[in-house]
C-alpha cells in the first residue's frame, strides 16, 4: 500500500533527477543550454520524462517499503515505468539507466526508512546489501548479449549499472557523495559541487553509455579528461567553467555522453537529501 511518505520520497527522487538536468557545463550531456551529443533529445524531453516517473517510483518505494522481491516487484515495476517513459518521449530512450539507478536508490532508501524518516547512507546501503544483495549478483552474473550493457561487456570486457548496484553502488557511496559534501562544505554552490561531482564519478568508473559509443578509448579518454579537470583544482579553480565547457565541446566533437555518471549523479543527490550525515 503505497503511503505520503512512498509519494515524498518519489518526488525527491524526481527533484534529483531535475537538478542533474538542469546542472551545466556536463562534458556531453543534455541541459538547460544545449542537448550535448544527444540528437535525439533535449532539456524539455528530459524534463517530462523525469517527471512521468513520479509514481512509478512511488511503487517502487512502496515495494522497497516492504522488502518486495526484486524479481517480482521491482522488475515488473521498472518496466512498467519504462513503458510510461518511452510513451511520454515518443520512444526516445531518455532515462532507461536512471530508472534502474534511481529506481533501486528509492527502494532501498524506503526500506532503510523503517523507524526513522532520514536513515544514513551506510543504512542505505545495508538495505541493498540485505534485501536485495543475492538477486542483484544473479542479475549481474546473467549474460543479456543484447542489452546495452551485454554489448559492452561483450566488445570491452567492462560492467556497467548492473554490477555496480550488486556492490550497492559503491560509485555513489564512496565517490559521488564524499565529493559532493566537501564541495559544499568549501562553499560551492548547488550547480558547481553537482559539477564537481559528476567529474569526480567521471575519474572514477568505466561509464559503459561512453563505452558503448566509443570504446575503451574512449573510455581513457573521458577518465583522464576528469581526472586531469579535479587535478587542476575542479570546480574550485579560476575559470572553472570555461575549462569545462571546452570540455564539454570536446565530449560533443566526439559523440561521448557519460550518461551512466549523470544517472550515479542523481543518485547522490537523492541520498545526500533524504539521508542524515550525507
Amino acid at each position: 500500500m503505497m503511503t505520503p511518505e512512498d509519494l515524498a520520497l518519489a518526488e525527491a527522487a524526481v527533484t534529483a533527477m531535475r537538478d542533474e538536468l538542469q546542472a551545466y557545463p556536463k562534458p556531453g550531456l543534455v541541459s538547460p543550454v544545449d542537448s550535448g551529443a544527444h540528437a535525439d533529445m533535449d532539456f524539455n524531453l528530459m524534463c517530462q520524462s523525469a517527471n512521468s516517473l513520479l509514481q512509478p517510483f512511488a511503487s517502487l518505494a512502496a515495494a522497497g517499503r516492504v522488502a518486495g522481491s526484486f524479481e517480482q516487484h521491482l522488475i515488473p515495476l521498472g518496466i512498467e515505468a519504462e513503458r510510461g517513459m518511452l510513451a511520454v518521449t515518443g520512444g526516445v530512450n531518455t532515462h532507461r539507466g536512471a530508472i534502474f539507478s534511481v529506481g533501486l536508490m528509492v527502494a532501498a532508501i524506503a526500506r532503510a526508512q523503517t523507524g526513522t524518516p532520514s536513515p544514513s547512507p551506510a543504512a542505505v546501503r545495508a538495505a541493498l546489501r540485505e534485501t536485495w544483495g543475492d538477486a542483484l549478483d544473479a542479475h549481474a552474473a546473467r549474460s543479456d548479449e543484447a542489452s546495452h550493457g551485454g554489448l559492452v561487456r561483450r566488445r570491452t570486457g567492462r560492467d556497467g549499472a548492473r554490477r555496480e548496484a550488486a556492490r550497492a553502488f559503491p560509485a555513489v557511496f564512496e565517490t559521488g557523495l564524499p565529493a559532493y559534501r566537501q564541495a559544499r562544505e568549501a562553499g560551492l554552490d548547488d550547480n558547481a559541487a553537482g559539477i564537481q561531482t559528476l567529474f569526480a564519478l567521471m575519474s572514477s568508473i568505466d561509464d559503459t553509455t561512453v563505452l558503448y559509443r566509443g570504446g575503451l578509448e574512449a573510455g581513457s579518454f573521458v577518465r583522464q579528461s576528469a581526472v586531469e579537470f579535479l587535478a587542476e583544482g575542479g570546480c574550485h579553480q579560476p575559470g572553472w567553467l570555461e575549462k569545462a565547457e571546452a570540455l564539454h565541446r570536446a565530449f560533443i566533437a566526439r559523440n561521448l555522453s557519460a550518461g551512466g555518471c549523470a544517472d550515479l549523479l542523481a543518485c547522490t543527490l537523492l541520498v545526500s537529501r533524504c539521508c542524515d550525515d550525507a
